[in-house]
């Protein structure tokens, strides 16, 4: 079992929490036809944040592998077009997320808590990130 997060291009995935939820189930099919080890696929954003995020977290498999397979911050990265999913160890849980919002900001891209609060982040005007809301604003309910 893994720690499994995912940065997203903001400018193709739903920002309602449920539409992003279908899109996500429909992303994670991996049924684009390209192999999912390389980030050559992704836009310049989500291929930069892989670029930097193997910095600190190397990827297990593709053309950037780790020859150091018994280094727990080796990471299982499926890259699609519009996703990049990254599978940690639990022991680096809390490093892979801190890093991985980190960057997230720095290249403009989305983050999805897969494995733990389900929360979902865009960048706002400035690239900071922002959670989306369950709830829907008032008027909505009318």
């Amino acid at each position: 079992m893994s720690y499994d997060l995912m940065v997203f291009n903001p400018n193709k995935a739903p920002k309602d929490k449920s539409d992003f939820m279908n899109w996500y189930e429909s992303q994670t099919e991996w049924e684009e036809d390209h192999d999912y080890d390389d980030p050559e696929v992704s836009s310049e954003e989500l291929k930069n944040w892989f670029l930097e995020m193997i910095e600190a977290f190397p990827a297990m498999n593709g053309p950037f592998a780790s020859t150091n397979v018994d280094d727990p911050k080796v990471t299982d990265y499926t890259v699609g077009m519009d996703v990049i999913y990254a599978a940690f160890a639990w022991s680096e849980a809390e490093n892979a997320y801190l890093k991985m919002t980190e960057l997230a900001e720095k290249n403009n891209v989305g983050f999805f808590d897969a494995s733990g609060s389900g929360d979902i982040f865009f960048p706002n005007e400035s690239g900071k990130l922002k959670k989306t809301s369950d709830e829907k604003p008032w008027w909505k309910f009318w």
